[in-house]
């Protein structure tokens, strides 16, 4: 069988809207410029679309055109490197996760330990954030959550006040190991972050757990979150008008 025919056929087991590269669909043919060749000319036919270099993905077609792969498998390549995770996504995709907006961003944001400037990928603007934390697949979850405590006055769609009730509502969700190895994790974030950590759990009744998280504080520091005392009783105990 002809090179061109293995791949066609291996790209016609693939589901709509999969990523792929030139290594997953190679395998075992030995020509290499036969399967890059086959791959341009199925680009240029229209039978897959190319993502970037050495990336492509077989559209899903519809009455209103060809669908885009969904923002895991657009990215999906930018978040591990050779099966170690090297990044997590975060933003306006991930409150929207979380139940903290409705809205649906064209930006990807993802969180890295070095970044890099941002970029186009097919309708997606992909832009990174710096983490200061080691990243693994355990503590994703937790980076996520901090990473929306920091922004809470930058989420899109919503009030500080709905923001801030939704993050009580995911917090009280966890149980109190996880809540100690968040507080772990914010002392790499910015104080305004541990502080509102802080009341936050307080609110809860977890103060028992935030004395670490007070600790990195300095006491004559002030945050402001104007509308939180409607919201979050314990903020005037972290120094938060």
């Amino acid at each position: 069988m002809k090179a061109s025919d293995i791949v066609t056929s291996r790209i016609n087991k693939l589901p709509t809207g999969y990523v792929f590269t030139y290594t997953d669909i190679s395998g075992d043919i030995e020509r290499k410029e036969a399967v890059i060749k086959a791959l341009n000319r199925m680009a240029q036919s229209g039978k897959i679309t190319k993502l970037a270099k050495g990336k492509y993905y077989k559209p899903e077609r519809t009455l209103f055109g060809n669908l885009v792969p969904d923002e895991a498998q657009v990215v999906k390549d930018l978040l591990e490197d050779n099966g170690k995770i090297t990044g997590y996504p975060t933003g306006a995709s991930i409150y929207n996760r979380l139940g903290l907006s409705t809205q649906v961003s064209n930006t990807i944001e993802i969180g890295k330990n070095e970044v890099r400037p941002a970029f186009r990928r097919e309708r997606y603007t992909i832009s990174f954030v710096r983490q200061k934390n080691t990243i693994t697949k355990e503590n994703i979850p937790f980076l996520q959550i901090l990473d929306a405590v920091k922004n809470i006055k930058k989420i899109p769609d919503a009030t500080l006040e709905s923001s801030l009730r939704r993050l009580l509502a995911i917090l009280r969700d966890l149980s109190e190991t996880d809540h100690i190895k968040m507080i772990r994790l914010a002392a790499k974030y910015p104080p305004a972050t541990r502080a509102l950590l802080g009341a936050l759990l307080e609110d809860l009744g977890k103060e028992g757990v935030t004395t670490p998280l007070r600790k990195t504080l300095n006491p004559i520091t002030s945050y402001t979150f104007t509308g939180i005392g409607s919201v979050v009783s314990s903020a005037k105990n972290w120094n938060i008008k």
